[in-house]
């Protein structure tokens, strides 16, 4: 089976493997931006950049991707985009699942949507071995990740909840800032503790 492993590890190396990712993400992260269109809409200009919270993270690891694809390494992009598609893509299944154990019917979307988002973590956590990151980039990015827990659930700018779930923002919000720090742990053990695939 450690063969099968290693054969794995390789295929995500491989440029057509890397340019395939790459367009589902660019793709992804575009109608995740459409997505939130009516929720940037009523939120405030100075706070909008907190809001799409899903596309963000895949959009930042398109550009990782991209990176790699240039033969180039950008630690702290590496960083940002590894925790926050790895925490958004937990946050959202979550919530989905969430929702439907609170009565929401299973809708179509919700089903692309869990297939997405289970996608977004998983490539997270595949990748985080090809990333060089060190103390200062992933600091930086935690600060981001923590701030942006922050203003969502102080400022009111996170993603819309299920109608079922909003009597539960706070406990969701307590969830995400744990997610947060499972995120944060887990890029950075996996990047620490496994041996680092070049591309």
């Amino acid at each position: 089976m450690k063969w099968m492993w290693e054969w794995f590890l390789g295929i995500l190396a491989k440029r057509w493997f890397l340019w395939m990712l790459f367009v589902i993400n660019l793709l992804g992260t575009i109608y995740g931006f459409i997505w939130y269109g009516d929720q940037l809409a009523d939120t405030k200009p100075f706070l909008r950049i907190f809001v799409p919270d899903s596309p963000t993270g895949s959009g930042l690891f398109t550009l990782v991707l991209l990176t790699f694809l240039l033969g180039r390494h950008i630690p702290i992009l590496e960083a940002l985009a590894g925790i926050t598609n790895f925490k958004y893509g937990v946050w959202a299944v979550s919530i989905i699942i969430a929702g439907w154990f609170m009565g929401n019917q299973v809708h179509w979307q919700d089903i692309m949507l869990l297939v997405s988002h289970t996608g977004m973590a998983v490539e997270s956590a595949l990748y985080a071995r090809f990333y060089k990151l060190s103390w200062l980039p992933v600091g930086f990015a935690a600060l981001w990740t923590l701030n942006n827990d922050f203003i969502d659930y102080l400022m009111n700018t996170h993603p819309w909840l299920p109608d079922v779930l909003v009597p539960y923002t706070g406990i969701i919000g307590l969830f995400t800032v744990v997610l947060s720090l499972i995120s944060i742990t887990l890029i950075w053990y996996l990047n620490v503790r496994q041996p680092r695939i070049e591309v």
